[in-house]
């Protein structure tokens, strides 16, 4: 998730605020998406294709060449910046795992249609949820990353299928914490129209949550991660903090061990 970088002083914001309207302030600082469709030549690079191929539009990108899943599917939602042809890294750790990846797109991302918002992200969050149990069945799990993990823990939380297990990294506990966290000066109600609440989202979910929190991390503060975990039940959850890790960088310090431990944790 890209730093919200405010310039100017609290009173010209909040005016900025005010003119504009509070939901196209919120998206302009927190949707980053980028509108270019994945090209053919850079899907076969990447041995990827869309799934879900329909006549304009698709629900995300998978591995060209299917393999045995035998622990089951995951759907990924990924941070706020790129497309989902961005989030490549991530097929060969859980892949080698046992896992069917499918790396889901936002509407606005990637060339699909739609809208931006909370609203709009989730419901179609659970829309491809519901088309990965139709198509491969049991079990699914969910890994969000940054803004996808608030947008997994929407899903999760009133999800139209069973999820197995939800894996969330670099993840906050609610976006006005974290608006609070990075504009301390400025009332987050004023903004922000998404709310993103994790905690209250989770609450009531019976799976395995897997919380991975960045040492470094300046974008959404490791606090935010450790403000999740404890609030959820104290069975079928755990915690990993990625020592010496920012924000971004992070995969380059997530070894073959961290990705080993966390999928052994959630499948069933």
């Amino acid at each position: 998730m890209k730093r919200i970088l405010f310039h100017g002083s609290p009173g010209l914001i909040l005016t900025v605020v005010i003119l504009l309207g509070s939901c196209e302030v919120q998206n302009r600082f927190l949707y980053f998406p980028s509108a270019d469709r994945p090209p053919a030549r850079s899907l076969a690079a990447e041995n990827m294709r869309l799934w879900q191929e329909t006549s304009g539009d698709y629900r995300g990108l998978t591995a060209d060449c299917e393999a045995d899943a035998p622990h089951g599917t995951i759907v990924l939602f990924h941070g706020n910046g790129g497309t989902a042809l961005d989030r490549g890294f991530y097929l060969p750790p859980l892949m080698r795992r046992g896992f069917r990846v499918i790396l889901a797109e936002y509407p606005r991302y990637g060339g699909r249609p739609g809208r931006l918002g909370e609203e709009a992200l989730v419901a179609d969050g659970r829309e491809t949820v519901g088309w990965a149990y139709a198509q491969y069945g049991r079990p699914v799990y969910l890994l969000g990353e940054s803004l996808g993990a608030g947008v997994a823990a929407a899903v999760a939380g009133k999800s139209p299928v069973p999820i197995a297990g939800v894996i969330l990294m670099t993840p906050w506990d609610t976006l006005a914490d974290v608006a609070r966290t990075q504009v301390p000066f400025l009332p987050a109600g004023l903004f922000l129209t998404d709310t993103y609440d994790s905690i209250g989202n989770l609450r009531l979910f019976k799976g395995k949550i897997a919380v991975i929190g960045a040492e470094r991390d300046g974008i959404i503060p490791v606090g935010h991660a450790r403000r999740l975990y404890a609030s959820l039940p104290e069975v079928r959850k755990r915690l990993w903090v990625i020592r010496g890790a920012g924000h971004n960088d992070w995969p380059l310090y997530a070894g073959a061990s961290l990705w080993e431990e966390v999928t052994n944790f959630v499948k069933e």
